[in-house]
Order: structure tokens, then C-alpha cells, then sequence
């Protein structure tokens, strides 16, 4: 298990911006073991990401990140520099996850299948925006991670290292233990399935779109026998 250690105060954290993952590495494995917290705090949001994309279960996801980290740090010292720490990170979080599907019994081959912009779910800033504005991105985003939640597993674990997360076609396809011709592949089928299944909730949705109400009918019947009334006087 990692070392109990005291938080490192946000400033600290701060002057440890631009320096890289493998430098951070070397001083952990020289001792300072609470600058592991750094590299956690780079890759939380891109380990979370992965584990649900495969668990689709935020509860899930957080177990495995927690695996994830633990299992990275006991092998630290196994960490050969070949491929980037986080390509090295992220593959640990995929095999926790996968793990812990077929320990489930809910196992998906993801080598079996047809091997398949950028930033589709764009990162919504509320901060300046109205009550109404916030509401509708609120929805916009439910609607968007349910049909994510709906590709199968292997273009949903592409499309949330390219499209969410930004990784380039190399650092996914080394994530992943395939080929970048299987990554563009299963990029490419997975916006298909979701454009497909966008375009079916939109069709769902359209026919109780710009809702009519009773109260508007019940003015504009009012507004027009008025105007009907003034003009027969």
C-alpha cells in the first residue's frame, strides 16, 4: 500500500506545473513518496474517464482508479520510461477495469471485433452563463453520456481516450495494446453509432418539442376575441 503521507499544500502543487511525469517518478522512487500525489492529481480525471467508459458505473470507476494507483505505485520501480507514464498509467487503469468486468461474468473480446472532433463533449464553462443556460447543458450532457453509455465497449473506450480526453491516435493506441489503424477504425464507427443514436432521441423528442401550453392558448383566444370585438364596435 502507498506510504501514509501529509497532503502537499495546493502551492507546492502548483510549482510542480511543466515538470514531467518521469521526473516526478524519480523522486518518488528516491523517497519523496508524497510527490506521488502529484501525478494522481494530473491523471485523476483521465483515469476516471477510462474506468467508467468500461464499467459504466461511477462508483466502479472510482474503485478501480484507486486500484489503478495502488498497483502503479507498487511497481513504480518497474516503470522502464519506454512509453510515457501516462500511456503506462492509463493501460494499469484499463486492465483494472477489464478485470473487474470478468469478474462480473461480463466479459467482451476486444480483440474480436471489426477494429473501428475532437473534444465532442466540449467541457460546458456554466460560470457565465444563466440559470435557464445551465439547465439545458445540464440535460445536454445527461442526454450525451447516455448515449455514450450505449456504444459497445470497444469503440466507447476509443471514443473516450480521443474524443474525451484528447489523446492522440498513438497514445490510444498504446493505451489500448492495438493498432492506430484500429483506433481510427473504432473512432470512426463510434461517432456513427452516435450520431445514430443522437438522431433517434432528437426524433423522439422533436414531437413534444416548443410545447404549445393550455395557459398560451387560453391568452392567444383571449387576445383574438378581444381584437375581434374592437373591430365589429
Amino acid at each position: 500500500m502507498i506510504p501514509s503521507t501529509t497532503a502537499i499544500p495546493r502551492a507546492n502543487l502548483a510549482t510542480w506545473e511543466g515538470i514531467p511525469d518521469e521526473d516526478v517518478v524519480k523522486r518518488v522512487l528516491a523517497g519523496d513518496t508524497g510527490l506521488y500525489e502529484i501525478l494522481m492529481r494530473r491523471y485523476n480525471q483521465r483515469l476516471y474517464h477510462v474506468a467508467r467508459s468500461i464499467l459504466r458505473n461511477d462508483a466502479e470507476a472510482e474503485d478501480v482508479m484507486q486500484d489503478a494507483y495502488v498497483r502503479a505505485y507498487e511497481h513504480l520501480n518497474q516503470f522502464a520510461g519506454e512509453a510515457k507514464f501516462s500511456t503506462w498509467l492509463t493501460k494499469i487503469a484499463v486492465y483494472e477495469a477489464l478485470a473487474r468486468v470478468r469478474r462480473r461474468g461480463r466479459t467482451s473480446d476486444l480483440d474480436s471485433v471489426l477494429d473501428s472532433d475532437k473534444h465532442v463533449m466540449a467541457r460546458m464553462t456554466s460560470d457565465t452563463r444563466d440559470p435557464e443556460q445551465q439547465a439545458y447543458d445540464h440535460e445536454l450532457r445527461l442526454v450525451l453520456e447516455r448515449a455514450i453509455d450505449s456504444l459497445p465497449e470497444i469503440y466507447r473506450l476509443v471514443f473516450t481516450l480521443r474524443s474525451i480526453e484528447g489523446l492522440s491516435v498513438t497514445e490510444t493506441a498504446g493505451c489500448l495494446d492495438i493498432g492506430a489503424e484500429a483506433v481510427k477504425t473504432r473512432l470512426h464507427r463510434a461517432r456513427s453509432l452516435l450520431r445514430k443514436d443522437l438522431q433517434q432521441r432528437a426524433s423522439i423528442a422533436t414531437a413534444q418539442a416548443f410545447p404549445f401550453h393550455l395557459s398560451r392558448c387560453d391568452g392567444v383566444v383571449e387576445v383574438v376575441f378581444r381584437r375581434i370585438a374592437t373591430t365589429r364596435s
